[in-house]
């Protein structure tokens, strides 16, 4: 699978920017840039498919998009690049974070994900990609459940009032907290770790952290997370091996009992009968015919990247769920290529990285130890902060020997200032972001965080030691924007002036989920959009 060395400059990177892979949210169905792009050696003839619907990606977008088409009635083609992950109490479906393989990466030739340790191998369709923009990198869950497949799980609802400073002032905060988020929130079934998990010695990373947060005067918070903890009790009995208690979840959890979209949304969608999933299906380009009909140019692609067949899709109904960074690329290649050339002007913009901050946290007096507990579980809500909300969250890492180091993950209210532009020598569009436009959040996050786990406090005369890695690797894990309510979408999602094209995805929202990780917010606002499309559309627009 190709050969790996791991370094201690490696495994304390692991501590910030590898941890942040597993809170990834995007994902998709789309082309992959000119360093990736295919090999094959002739080009195969192109078939003809007619679809009533068509869904692109897997993750929560599309698949809660999938799931009220199919109970709706409506026969619907679900695209989706990459394989499917099936997982079983002691499986090897997912690779390791420290012993990474072909299956750790999207089409690369090499690991992407910082942390882990340089290795090299054949391209394959592995589970995360890194989408390189200019002056930041999106990570993006790759195969049937997107994002869901490799992200920590942390479900949380923010508070009316920050919802309102970062979603589109037209959704209505009592509907989401009364009907939408509980919708999602009953497929979830997010749920605190227990205190018998808590008290195991693998999780002794989290609870230092818990005692920090108390030590700070700040209340200590369990977050809810979509897994089933007798899992991680059979772990830690020694039944099964360990995963969520070593922390070894940022390519994905190998023992099940996390409930990802593929078991979901996506599982129910399939048992209707009316929802087909199409996997290795990698969708190039979009366009309106001259009929008004929608076309997707799909490449049916083998696990190694070879194109095995070209098909062309018309369909009445065009769903985008690819997640932001996917999305995004896709429209602005259709309006830069004129191919639906009078998309609204701002496609592309209103982008932002949920005020990501991904720090490295070296305690001194105590260690946190060797392969710590997870998924992220425990944090602190510091949404009174008068700087603005943020919310601070320990994710363990696996590390294999003990460094005296973890990781801390920070989320704020950014402005969306980032943009995807067209490149025409790797006909894709890439992202444009600067570090300034989130540095007042930076300085805030930095600021809580270096209160809450120095406090002042010495040992020896020694304090603790806070690293924000993304200085050093400027990533996301939670991409919004790009296809935003307002500017580019109606409220409930239909690209404006474009009959029977939608978006319901992270794309719609404008950079921020109000201080949270954004799984939630965005599993809500898509079962919000379809409540309307099902009402409206089923039966007149397609």
């Amino acid at each position: 699978m190709g050969e790996s060395r791991l370094s201690r400059r490696t495994l304390l990177m692991g501590a910030g920017v590898g941890a942040g892979a597993g809170l990834a949210l995007a994902a998709g169905a789309v082309t992959a840039s000119a360093a990736t792009s295919t090999r094959a050696s002739r080009a195969p003839a192109v078939t003809e498919q007619r679809r009533r619907a068509v869904v692109v990606g897997t993750g929560f977008g599309g698949a809660v998009t999938a799931l009220r088409l199919g109970r709706a009635g409506v026969p619907t083609l679900v695209l989706e690049r990459g394989i499917r992950w099936p997982v079983a109490p002691g499986s090897e479906t997912f690779p390791h974070m420290f012993s990474p393989d072909r299956r750790a990466a999207w089409l690369s030739p090499s690991t992407v994900l910082t942390g882990s340790p340089p290795a090299f191998w054949k391209p394959y369709t592995g589970v995360l990609e890194r989408v390189r923009g200019v002056g930041m990198d999106v990570f993006c869950g790759a195969g049937v459940g997107g994002g869901s497949l490799v992200y920590h799980g942390m479900t949380i609802q923010p508070r009316a009032d920050h919802f309102a400073a970062s979603m589109p002032s037209v959704l209505d905060y009592d509907a989401f907290d009364r009907d939408y988020y509980r919708r999602a929130e009953a497929v979830l079934k997010p749920a605190p770790i227990p205190d018998d998990v808590l008290a195991a010695p693998s999780y002794k990373s989290s609870r230092m952290f818990l005692d920090r947060v108390a030590e700070a005067g700040l209340e200590p918070y369990r977050v809810p997370i979509p897994i089933d903890w007798d899992v991680a009790r059979r772990e830690l009995r020694g039944e099964i091996k360990p995963s969520y208690t070593t922390g070894d979840v940022l390519y994905g959890a190998n023992n099940g009992g996390k409930n990802t979209v593929d078991l979901t949304w996506l599982a129910e969608a399939e048992a209707t009968g009316r929802v087909e999933v199409a996997t290795l299906h990698r969708v190039a380009d979009i366009e309106r015919d001259g009929a008004g009909k929608w076309v997707v140019h799909v490449e049916r692609i083998t696990t190694d990247g070879d194109v095995a067949e070209r098909i062309r899709i018309t369909t009445d109904a065009l769903f985008l769920g690819a997640g932001s960074a996917g999305t995004s690329r896709l429209l602005v290649k259709a309006r830069a290529k004129n191919l639906i050339p009078d998309l609204p002007e701002e496609v592309g913009a209103n982008w932002g990285n949920n005020g990501d901050r991904i720090f490295s946290w070296t305690p001194v007096g105590d260690s946190p130890g060797a392969l710590q507990g997870g998924p992220a579980c425990v944090g602190v809500r510091d949404w009174d902060n008068p700087a603005g909300p943020i919310t601070i969250v320990n994710g363990g890492v696996p590390f294999p020997t003990d460094l005296g180091t973890t990781s801390v993950i920070g989320f704020s209210i950014v402005e969306p200032r980032g943009v995807f532009r067209y490149d025409p020598v790797s006909d894709d569009a890439r992202l444009h972001w600067s570090q300034i436009y989130d540095a007042e959040q930076t300085a805030a996050t930095t600021k809580r965080i270096r209160r809450i786990l120095g406090g002042g406090k010495l040992v020896q005369g020694l304090a603790d030691i806070t690293f924000d890695t993304s200085t050093v690797e400027t990533t996301t894990y939670h991409p919004l924007g790009g296809a935003t309510i307002g500017s580019v979408c109606d409220a409930h999602g239909r690209v404006l002036g474009q009959r029977g094209l939608y978006v319901n995805d992270g794309a719609l929202i404008p950079g921020s989920t109000g201080a949270c990780n954004p799984s939630l917010t965005i599993a809500a606002l898509a079962e919000h959009n379809m409540d309307d499309v099902v009402a409206r559309d089923v039966g007149t627009v397609f």
